[in-house]
């Protein structure tokens, strides 16, 4: 073995120490929870009940017959469709307005702090400021519509379903444009400058440069926000169960996916099997959506046209 081969053999052995310690975290916290979840959705663990016994496929039958399951995936997507394609479109706007070098906005970093702050704040202290703003008859939006004439009687936001589901939009929103908008600064500012440079010189106006230089660019990075936005917005829980009675009140049409694994698992009856069987069934439909997204937006190879030469020789 020669003295470079020892060296770089050491090295690799300081490597696999550097990289146990994430492995270890997440074979403990991720895997290992995964493999459980799945195992246990095949169980009919419940309650205080220490037995486990295997039903096989039970939980995964009434899962696919189960209305409160399906209604609660619907207000899911209803829930993230309001809040996800708002945040593309302003934040798309303001990505290509800051990075603009015509323009040449002061305070670029500035502005994207002030985007970015409001996904560092907690969910919980978040759900308490806004229940506190729409608060019940002394609000301050109901001070505020009282005061000025656009409404005579206070308005319970909480009982209405329109505005319930668009409050909690408006929160998801409000929390993750930020995110969105550094992801589409970052991939625009990566797009070469002389792509742009050779559309002026061709006579192409500012318009025409964001339509055809600009979004086509970009379509890698909104396709990763599409896939991050909607597997989040799948597993979206702490505002709707903290904003709302902890069961997606009212009528249950806050109730999302994860909020009501949560009330099956810990509140009520506490099935646990039924419960991972929801989760398993959540994990199914984002992957389902995840590849059909993934088909739905990958870039199509023109065919090639078959030309057939007849030699004369065949005529």
């Amino acid at each position: 073995m020669t003295k470079h081969a020892g060296v770089q053999a050491k090295v690799n052995r300081f490597g696999y120490f550097f990289v146990l310690p994430f492995v270890l975290v997440f074979l403990v916290f991720n895997l290992w929870p995964t493999i459980y979840t799945f195992f246990l959705s095949f169980g009919d663990l419940r309650g205080l009940k220490s037995t486990f016994n295997f039903v096989g496929f039970a939980n995964y039958k009434k899962l696919v017959s189960d209305p409160y399951f399906w209604g609660a995936v619907g207000n899911t997507f209803i829930i993230w469709g309001l809040n996800f394609f708002p945040q593309l479109g302003l934040a798309l706007l303001f990505a290509i307005w800051l990075t603009n070098v015509k323009v040449h906005i002061r305070g670029t970093s500035l502005f994207r702090a002030l985007f970015y702050l409001p996904n560092l704040l907690t969910a919980t202290s978040v759900s308490i400021l806004f229940r506190s703003l729409f608060a019940y008859p002394v609000g301050p939006v109901n001070q505020l519509l009282l005061n000025l004439g656009l409404s005579e009687t206070a308005f319970n936001f909480f009982r209405s379903v329109s505005a319930s589901r668009l409050i909690v939009a408006f929160i998801q929103w409000w929390m993750w444009c930020g995110q969105t908008l550094i992801l589409l600064m970052a991939a625009i500012t990566s797009i070469s400058p002389s792509l742009y440079e050779s559309a002026v010189i061709d006579g192409a106006n500012e318009w025409k440069c964001t339509w055809k230089i600009t979004i086509p660019m970009l379509r890698p990075m909104m396709f990763y926000i599409l896939v991050t936005s909607m597997v989040g917005g799948m597993q979206m829980f702490d505002i709707p169960f903290l904003i709302t009675d902890m069961h997606g009140g009212p009528d249950y049409k806050i109730r999302t996916s994860s909020v009501y694994m949560y009330n099956i698992a810990f509140q009520g009856r506490n099935d646990y099997s039924y419960a991972a069987a929801i989760s398993i069934g959540v994990f199914i439909i984002t992957v389902i959506l995840a590849f059909l997204i993934n088909q739905g937006t990958k870039e199509r190879t023109p065919r090639r046209r078959h030309s057939f030469v007849v030699e004369e020789g065949n005529k």
